[in-house]
């Protein structure tokens, strides 16, 4: 695998986590909250929690699952070589 695919690989993933990252942020936090104020976890209304929890909660999610994600693409890259 060359360099420039494995940067368009890296930049792939990069794009669709965060964009992930943004609709669970700013989408359950911001645009959907009223809908999700209907569900109650914990005795919090879902779109608190989300704005106040989930955002993180998710961007932790992400971290490892970017991790794994370029693990396997170096492993991939030293086995192409």
């Amino acid at each position: 695998m060359k360099k420039n695919t494995y940067w368009k690989k890296n930049i792939q993933y990069i794009s669709i986590l965060l964009s992930i990252w943004f609709l669970v942020s700013f989408g359950c936090g911001i645009l959907f909250v009223e809908q999700l104020n209907t569900i109650q976890i914990g005795g919090f209304k879902l779109g608190f929690w989300f704005a106040q929890q989930g955002s993180i909660y998710t961007f932790v999610a992400i971290i490892f699952t970017y991790i794994f994600l370029m693990n396997r693409l170096d492993a991939k890259l030293k086995k192409d070589n």
